[in-house]
């Protein structure tokens, strides 16, 4: 299985599958949805919010994924059959309420108060303008229409319209820890854009990402599901615990035995780690569990739980839903791993933002710890966060010198190889076969 595996991991032909012709018609309305979706009265707040939304600006990388995983899921094993034409999915675009206050409302404006439109979409599905049914939970009793016990397969592809609305809430959330990302890391240009914090200031950027992440929120809970809420939800805390793990890039509390303690001349039991590997000739193996652990928590936790998200929706088997799980998983890690690569491999313009920008951040990512390996000397610099006038240039020509780029790329292959063996698992599909196609891509991609 690994050998075959290894053999679809290859740059695409012309004879790959169009990847994005499979979920054309989602990803056609994708951009006009989130616009949409983010709609404010103020009219600053929905130019921010629609800032990184335009076709141009991004690779809707993540919705895609849904979507594709939505149709190779589709035909595999179901718990429960979902209806597409029941009346569950009326909530889904229903209007949502400002909940003004009458009285208040009445004292301030001559005309009542309207609910906002940002829930109506351009979709294949109709618009739909009648109450919404009462909230039941999909695994309820009572809730017969969405859900029912059935062993039949559809006969082809399909996404439902509560899986197209979890591709663009997807968006929504990423796009809000990109803004919030960028005043952390103090950034200047993403999506070859000037960032959001420096065109409209690190106040309103923080205040929009928070707007978007409660926007996706509200379509979230519009899916009425609940362990694809709790996922979701648990995706921020991911991605919070994620960048507090990158920010701190050591760990504080190592295990270290009495000749580590000595060499570093500390009497604490709790020794950074990167302290004790720069005494030392190198990372230890903690070092790279703790860098992929990063990775996990701040990529590839959230396209795992959204793979899943997609194959609980489409009410699949447990089997079918931990299987897209590890396929988001591994797709996830290769994903950052490339993109730890392309920061010492392509240009600016190329990638559509500053390169050797984690160095500058004073991160040490798979690159350079695999640098580290064979140039003790880069230990220090490590330490000390590439703090110095010379280190970073010193890093990376080191990097350069090194087998570092290589052994990445390798890692990110052995990922890519365990995202295609999950999909093994899952019917045969041109979904499916897309999907092997894009693995391929995020090996290979440049930006």
């Amino acid at each position: 299985a690994i050998s075959k595996a290894e053999t679809l991991v290859q740059p695409p032909t012309d004879q790959t599958t169009d990847i994005r012709k499979m979920a054309s018609d989602h990803l056609a309305h994708l951009t006009s949805n989130l616009h949409r979706l983010v709609e404010s009265e103020h009219p600053m707040l929905s130019t921010m919010s629609k800032y990184y939304f335009e076709p141009e600006s991004g690779k809707h990388f993540r919705p895609l994924v849904v979507l594709l995983m939505s149709l190779a899921t589709s035909v595999a094993p179901k718990e429960c059959r979902v209806n597409p034409t029941t009346d569950y999915f009326e909530t889904i675009d229903h209007t949502v309420s400002k909940l003004f206050s009458n009285t208040y409302y009445a004292t301030n404006h001559t005309t009542s108060p309207q609910p906002t439109g940002s829930f109506y979409q351009t979709t294949p599905t109709p618009t739909v303008v009648s109450p919404p049914p009462l909230p039941y939970a999909p695994d309820s009793p009572h809730h017969h229409t969405m859900y029912t016990t059935t062993t039949h397969q559809p006969s082809g592809c399909t996404i439902l319209p509560s899986q197209r609305r979890l591709s663009e809430i997807v968006e929504l959330m990423h796009t809000a820890t990109l803004l919030h990302d960028d005043v952390v890391d103090e950034a200047y240009l993403r999506r070859n854009k000037t960032c959001v914090h420096l065109a409209y200031g690190n106040k309103m950027a923080i205040l929009v990402g928070d707007f978007l992440i409660a926007r996706a929120c509200c379509a979230l809970t519009r899916l009425r599901h609940n362990e694809v809420t709790e996922l979701l939800a648990t995706v921020i805390s991911d991605l919070t615990e994620g960048e507090v793990m990158q920010l701190k890039n050591t760990q504080e509390e190592a295990i270290v035995n009495p000749q580590q303690l000595a060499a570093t001349n500390r009497t604490s039991e709790c020794t950074p780690l990167s302290e004790i590997s720069a005494a030392t000739l190198g990372p230890t193996a903690d070092t790279f569990s703790y860098y992929l652990e990063k990775s996990y928590l701040k990529t590839a936790a959230f396209i795992a739980k959204s793979c899943r998200a997609a194959a609980l929706l489409g009410g699949c088997t447990e089997a079918v839903a931990d299987t897209a799980f590890s396929y988001g998983k591994s797709l996830g890690l290769a994903f950052q791993l490339v993109d730890d690569m392309l920061d010492f491999t392509v240009s600016k313009s190329q990638l559509g933002k500053p390169v050797g920008a984690d160095l500058k951040l004073g991160l040490a990512t798979a690159p350079v710890l695999y640098a580290w390996q064979e140039f003790p000397e880069l230990g220090p610099l490590v330490q000390r966060r590439f703090s110095q006038p010379d280190d970073t240039q010193a890093a990376w020509d080191l990097v350069h010198r090194s087998q570092g780029v290589q052994k990445t790329y390798e890692l990110a292959q052995s990922h890519c190889n365990d995202a295609l063996k999950a999909l093994e698992q899952l019917p045969d599909s041109p979904a499916r076969l897309a999907l092997v196609d894009l693995t391929s891509n995020v090996l290979n991609r440049k930006k």
